[in-house]
């Protein structure tokens, strides 16, 4: 069925003899309530009185329209217009350029009111009338002069309270409040009634017949304008609508929010105010003039009247969206709830978007399909239920609120055959239950947008956006999505599901099992590091120590740090890791660092302990490889020159036996035995780089004198070996300025040559004279600081101050009354007390 904004009824029809038709046809019409009143072309006015509806409006179609009362004004001239004043129960005619008021149920003439003559055109202003004020606005235009009357009418007077001129004579009159919109012969204009002031607005070549005003409402009026548009004019003079485009031949236009109705000879035609399109034409053959009522229209012929009544602006929003016609539908819905406010406009709205949703959904409109469902506040278990297997997400109490007239697109045949338009489907669901998840309306089934995510990425294979959706607190059934993850292998993804409902052992077991290779799942490169992060993190102990022994016995290094990556306020009781680690060489070592380097230790146990654990790790490495050799003794090294807290006598029973001679000679320094040092240095460890940074490292925080007197030290025991000569050479030419030249040559055997030693007397030498040349230096700028002070002393001391009486001091602003002062740079006195002040 096509759509209708109107329905149209037969509401009277004049029964005349033939030889009176061209004297008594139907020449104008007025209507209000249920009472309508007719203009003859032969001076009469007549009564018509409307059947009852049992809403209170009209219903013409119920029960046979009444004829009440008729008058005959003359015997000739047609009625021109008809206006009530149902505030005073008066109608007001205009016959033979005069307006005469009648009373509107006996049609008598109203004694106190005579007539105004010399009347071409007039109107009643319909906001007055609804002011219930107790006086009405009327505006006549006078037929002898091009001027416009403005009358105040009461119940038993009316009188002229302003006049407005005009250049040209009105031909059609419009009035809102205190705007009149007139056309002229060839323009139309709005005047101001209170101000008498004029605008015009553009210019027309319509006949009488064509020219058209008409009050919208709201201070705007519709105009016949040029190129057969309608118009639309504000107060203001202003245009805030697209015109209306409509047939050159338009007889006339009523309004009935939010519709425009325009007359031809022939046919009605029913146009949006809201998208300017035509909605509906009604055939009408031989009509002559409409009339707007407050639910619709009245149209009239020579002998006849219809009544076009508007639709229910739910029902015709219904049918609208029966035809699918969704955009148009909530364009009327949204149109008319400024005018006529609905109270269902709110579940209307709501249900018109997602059933435009739908339209745009099985159209592939996935964008606007997806704005629509969020806009109208959609169950995401409408969208769920629709998708194949998708259906077990959603619980079996949950009850469609939507009559869903789609049926274009079955998805479980699209799902059959044609899988590359599913997909596409398919990422639709994904990005719209994504967009909804932290909103409203999909907080209010969680469980089923949850649950219908994880099928989804877990079928899909998007691992990202699985693991992000079970990594995180979500509302996933495990009853539903534990037999989905497994039926696809998807076993990390069942572990973090686990986790992220607190089951730390059920997740940990299923990581084990993959680690363990009982279950395959390549999503996750790093299953142990994830499974000792997962324990580091937790708080329940008790699990934690249940699987400590696995993850240390798979990689020490790794596995340790679920007691070295713990927060810092959840720490473990240190003993009783140690306790654990004693099997485990590699994570002690690694804890012990952790407790002295990280949580700063400073129990000498702990020291001993990484100490003789490092000592035990070099020994190892020295027998098996030498690719980390370096690094762990290089960390003895350091820990034996830094740490202040193991005991030094421990470690060096344990070193002695050993072939870390480097490492004796450190503990032997400690003890202030850097003879002893050397000796083993020397004589052991037969490494003289190695000797000389030991000197350097032990001379570290200690004055000049400390380094000379060991490196000399060094030196006597390399030249008390001929074997040593060459080393004795190096470390005289590496250290030149550290040796005094004048005391080496004495302690050199005598069989050295001068060639030999060389290089050290000539950087021995080059030293010394830099040496001398820098004190010489040092002593010029001392002299020149000496020199300006005694320069600035004697400027200061020439010149002269004087100080009279009453005379204040600078700083303290108090009078100079001893004999010693003193002056600031700028020859100003001040008391000598005062001079510390001056200067902060």
């Amino acid at each position: 069925m096509a759509f209708k904004a109107f329905t149209q009824t037969d509401v009277y029809e004049k029964q005349a003899a033939s030889k009176e038709k061209d004297k008594s046809g139907i020449q104008c019409l007025e209507c209000y309530d249920r009472n309508v009143y007719i203009g003859t072309k032969d001076a009469t006015v007549q009564h018509l009185i409307l059947p009852s509806s049992t809403n209170g409006g009209l219903s013409p179609g119920q029960s046979k329209t009444r004829e009440g009362r008729a008058r005959k004004l003359g015997s000739s001239n047609p009625v021109t217009q008809l206006r009530a004043v149902p505030l005073f129960n008066h109608l007001l005619v205009l016959w033979d350029r005069s307006v005469t008021a009648l009373n509107m149920f006996s049609l008598e003439p109203v004694p106190t009111l005579k007539k105004i003559q010399y009347v071409s055109l007039f109107e009643v202003c319909q906001s007055s009338l609804t002011a219930q004020s107790a006086c009405v606005e009327m505006v006549t235009s006078s037929s002898r002069r091009k001027v416009i009357r403005i009358h105040m009418v009461g119940v038993d007077r009316w009188e002229v309270v302003k006049e407005v001129p005009l250049f040209q004579d009105p031909m059609a009159l419009a009035v809102d409040c205190a705007t009149l919109c007139v056309a002229t012969s060839d323009k139309y204009l709005l005047c101001d009634i209170k101000t008498g002031s004029s605008e015009e607005l553009f210019p027309h070549n319509h006949s009488r017949q064509r020219v058209i005003v008409t009050s919208v409402g709201r201070g705007e009026f519709l105009l016949n304008g040029p190129e057969s548009l309608g118009m639309f004019v504000m107060k203001t003079g202003i245009c805030q609508r697209p015109p209306l485009q409509w047939p050159q031949e338009v007889l006339a236009a009523g309004v009935c929010f939010p519709y425009i109705l325009t007359l031809q000879p022939q046919v009605l035609s029913v146009y949006s105010m809201l998208d300017q399109q035509c909605k509906q034409t009604a055939s009408l053959s031989g009509a002559k003039g409409l009339l707007s009522t407050s639910d619709g229209v009245l149209v009239f012929t020579e002998r006849a009247i219809f009544s076009l009544r508007l639709v229910p602006l739910e029902e015709q929003i219904q049918t609208l969206v029966g035809h699918e016609r969704v955009e148009e539908a909530l364009l009327l819905l949204d149109g008319v709830q400024s005018r006529h406010p609905l109270d269902s406009y709110k579940e209307l709205q709501k249900a018109i978007t997602c059933l435009a949703g739908f339209v745009h959904f099985y159209q592939e409109g996935f964008s606007d399909a997806r704005d629509l469902f969020i806009k109208g506040e959609l169950d995401p278990r409408e969208i769920i239920r629709l998708y194949p297997n998708m259906e077990f997400c959603v619980s079996e109490d949950f009850q469609s609120q939507l009559d869903q007239m789609n049926k274009s697109r079955d998805l479980q045949v699209l799902w059959q055959e044609d899988r590359n338009t599913f997909h596409h489907y398919l990422a639709f669901l994904g990005d719209f239950l994504r967009a909804v998840q932290g909103m409203e309306q999909g907080l209010k089934c969680s469980k089923e947008v949850d649950c219908a995510l994880l099928r989804l990425y877990t079928e899909q294979t998007d691992s990202e956006n699985l693991q992000q959706l079970v990594a995180f607190p979500n509302a996933c059934s495990l009853d539903y999505c534990v037999p989905v993850l497994e039926q696809h292998n998807r076993y990390y993804a069942l572990g973090c599901l686990y986790q992220s409902h607190g089951k730390q052992i059920d997740a940990i077991k299923t990581w084990v099992k993959i680690a363990d290779g009982f279950h395959k799942d390549p999503s996750c490169s790093d299953i142990d590091g994830h499974i000792v992060w997962t324990l580091s993190q937790l708080k329940d102990r008790d699990v934690v120590w249940t699987f400590a022994d696995w993850t240390l016995h798979r990689n020490q290094e790794i596995g340790v740090q679920i007691f070295t990556k713990r927060p810092p306020d959840d720490h473990f009781v240190t003993q009783d890791v140690l306790d654990l680690l004693e099997k485990y060489p590699l994570a002690l070592l690694l804890y012990l660092e952790f407790l002295i380097h990280e949580l700063n230790s400073e129990e000498e146990r702990h020291h001993n302990r990484l100490a003789l654990a490092y000592v035990t790790q070099t020994l190892q490495e020295e027998e098996e490889t030498e690719s980390d050799l370096r690094a762990t003794r290089g960390k003895l090294q350091q820990l034996l020159w830094d740490s202040e807290f193991y005991d030094i006598s421990t470690v060096y029973e344990q070193i002695k036996p050993t072939t870390l001679h480097i490492e004796k000679a450190i503990l032997l320094g400690r003890t202030g035995k850097h003879s002893q040092s050397l000796q083993v240095l020397v004589n052991q460890g037969r490494d003289p780089q190695a000797t000389e940074a030991y000197c350097f490292k032990a001379s570290q925080g200690k004055d000049t004198q400390f380094r000379k007197a060991l490196l000399l030290a060094l030196l006597k025991i390399y030249l008390s070996s001929e074997d040593l000569t060459s080393a004795a050479v190096d470390l005289l030419n590496n250290n030149p300025q550290v040796f005094a030249a004048e005391k080496v040559i004495h302690i050199l055997p005598e069989s050295w040559s001068v060639q030999l030693v060389s290089q050290f007397l000539v950087g021995s030498l080059r030293e010394n004279f830099h040496q001398r040349q820098m004190k010489r230096l040092q002593q010029a700028l001392a002299q020149a600081e000496l020199l300006r002070h005694k320069v600035i002393w004697m400027q200061a001391s020439k010149t002269k101050v004087r100080v009279e009486k009453g005379q204040v001091c600078k700083v303290c602003q108090r009078d100079l009354a001893e004999p010693q002062f003193a002056c600031n740079l700028h020859s100003e006195p001040m008391h000598t007390s005062c001079t510390e002040y001056s200067a902060s």
